[in-house]
């Protein structure tokens, strides 16, 4: 009786017999603090109205028929689940933020546009300047970060910086490329990059700095505790305000096809002192653009 009362309840939640007419249809992958406070900073000095539907809350959620029912002007697609829901949506603009798959998408989906997860190369290399490190290696999976590396290694040539590179299909590859990096770099560059960098391979970058007395510059602050010299992490709140930029302009009239894939607007420089100190890094040299 309870599953019965619980699924009629879902069902009034998620297809409701008249939908009230509203601005923007948020789907959210999951209930989580990161997702929380892009959605806030989405909200700050707008007055949209919204329909919001977590994801993880419902076994399964038909995102077309709703979208076709009430007619949002535009979804706003939180996490990689989020996207992937909207696969399905041609019609109806879809900016995207915290996903690591938009930029493969967005090349099939002139209806797609958002923000990258991650910072402008720019801003890891001008860190490694600073730094004064000159050949970084990076592992990735070409098919999920190959878009970036090209970037990455465009802009590195003209900062005199090399840029040592190293390809993985699995996740297990990283483990032997990681040890093939030896004696041939002076620091390791960690991109959000989901082969190359995962829960079992994660610790072998940190061991890898330890052994050859070289910085791990990351992504997520969480690393700093690991052992990462130094990440360049997202301030979710102002990427919600940047998403919150793009929708405006599109409920204003604006294709979604004429707004191109962003980097995030700001990134936080945060540094392990300890782990400076022991590399013989000042934190003058690490401090370099603190704040963009």
């Amino acid at each position: 009786m309870r599953i019965l009362a619980a699924f009629i309840f879902s069902c009034a939640l998620l297809f409701p017999l008249v939908a009230d007419a509203y601005d923007v249809l948020v789907l959210q992958s999951r209930r989580d603090p990161a997702f929380d406070e892009a959605l806030s900073g989405f909200r700050t000095g707008r007055n949209l109205s919204e329909r919001l539907i977590v994801l993880a809350d419902y076994v399964d959620v038909d995102i077309t028929r709703i979208v076709r029912e009430d007619q949002p002007a535009l979804v706003l697609a939180l996490g990689d689940k989020a996207l992937e829901a909207t696969r399905k949506l041609r019609q109806t603009p879809v900016v995207a933020l915290i996903s690591l798959g938009i930029h493969n998408r967005h090349t099939s989906h002139s209806n797609l546009t958002g923000i990258d997860m991650f910072a402008a190369p720019e801003r890891y290399l001008t860190l490694f300047q600073g730094m004064r490190k000159h050949r970084i290696g990076l592992i990735f999976h070409p098919a999920k970060s190959g878009w970036y590396v090209q970037q990455a290694r465009q802009i590195a040539q003209r900062m005199g910086i090399e840029l040592v590179l190293r390809e993985v299909s699995v996740p297990r590859d990283t483990l032997f490329h990681l040890s093939s990096l030896a004696g041939k770099v002076d620091a390791l560059w960690m991109l959000p990059d989901s082969t190359a960098v995962t829960r079992e391979t994660v610790e072998a970058y940190f061991r890898f700095s330890q052994e050859h007395n070289v910085p791990v510059v990351s992504f997520a602050s969480a690393y700093l505790g690991l052992g990462a010299a130094a990440v360049l992490e997202i301030d979710r709140t102002e990427l919600g305000r940047q998403a919150g930029d793009m929708s405006s302009a599109i409920l204003k009239g604006a294709e979604a096809s004429d707004i191109p894939l962003a980097y995030p607007h700001r990134v936080l420089l945060k540094t392990n002192p300890s782990v400076l100190k022991h590399l013989g890094i000042t934190a003058e040299q690490a401090i370099m653009n603190p704040r963009e």
